[in-house]
């Protein structure tokens, strides 16, 4: 694919998923019907960490080299995903909001079910890489410099205290960034970021703004095979595009506009 790598990006797993996830998750069935997919057209999953290590050392990649990625920390991905996995020798990569996980450190603003740390230790043992998500999930380029020091940080250390080592991944909550978040990620230790884009991941994008492709409920394994293989990819998510530029004005002037008043204040 010329140098171009499918980041897939998964939420929930699950039969019936709550309403304020429903759009973004797909079923335990169509989650392994596209697991077969991947390993009968050759395609061999691997870690954002090994991604960004071979795009910096030129290390090898595989031939056809996909990523897996899950984001927020939802439950089936224990209970659905991790079986189908291990039953095809597939690893992944799963970006934890901490603050949403069940356990000491909730924030009680999660959308659905979510892991609890001994899942999350389980899935770090059967080689999962464990990635960051932000502490709380807020939109990172809508905070101060002290909160969204704060949100990220946050995440690294809980995530490090837990499973015993600092995470080298992290994704952006919504896949909203800036120049100044992703210098933030970058000096909190984290060593690459992805955003969403809806476009298959690129060395030139940069180590901090990779693109990943939405896998959700509407995803059909035709559809599903024309993603991963970089086809019809702009004409699915045109709109998505449109809308996406448009809001990021939108964001960028809002945030603007709070600095103006604070430092008016």
């Amino acid at each position: 694919m010329n140098g171009h790598v499918p980041i897939l990006m998964y939420h929930a797993v699950a039969h019936a998923p709550a309403r304020a996830t429903r759009g973004l998750s797909v079923s335990p069935g169509a989650f392994a019907e596209q697991m077969e997919l991947l390993g009968a057209r050759g395609f061999t999953p691997v870690t954002c960490g090994r991604l960004a290590a071979a795009w910096r050392g030129g290390a090898a990649l595989p031939d056809k080299p996909v990523l897996i990625t899950f984001d927020d920390g939802y439950e089936g991905v224990h209970r659905y995903a991790l079986p189908t996995l291990e039953t095809r020798g597939f690893t992944a990569t799963l970006f934890a909001s901490t603050g949403w996980l069940r356990g000491p450190y909730d924030t009680g603003g999660a959308l659905d079910f979510m892991l609890d740390w001994d899942q999350l230790r389980t899935l770090a043992a059967a080689g999962l890489e464990i990635g960051g998500h932000s502490h709380s999930h807020p939109q990172l380029d809508q905070l101060d410099d002290e909160r969204l020091w704060f949100e990220v940080l946050r995440c690294r250390e809980i995530l490090t205290d837990e499973l015993g080592r600092p995470p080298v991944s992290f994704a952006y909550p919504y896949g909203y960034s800036s120049r100044r978040v992703r210098r933030t990620v970058r000096a909190a230790g984290f060593g690459v970021g992805l955003v969403v884009g809806n476009g298959l991941a690129a060395r030139r994008q940069g180590p901090y703004a990779l693109r990943r492709v939405t896998v959700g409920r509407t995803t059909r394994v035709k559809e599903f095979e024309q993603l991963v293989t970089g086809r019809a990819i702009g004409r699915r998510f045109a709109r998505d595009r449109a809308l996406t530029k448009g809001y990021a004005l939108v964001r960028r002037s809002r945030q603007v506009s709070r600095q103006v008043w604070g430092k008016v204040r």
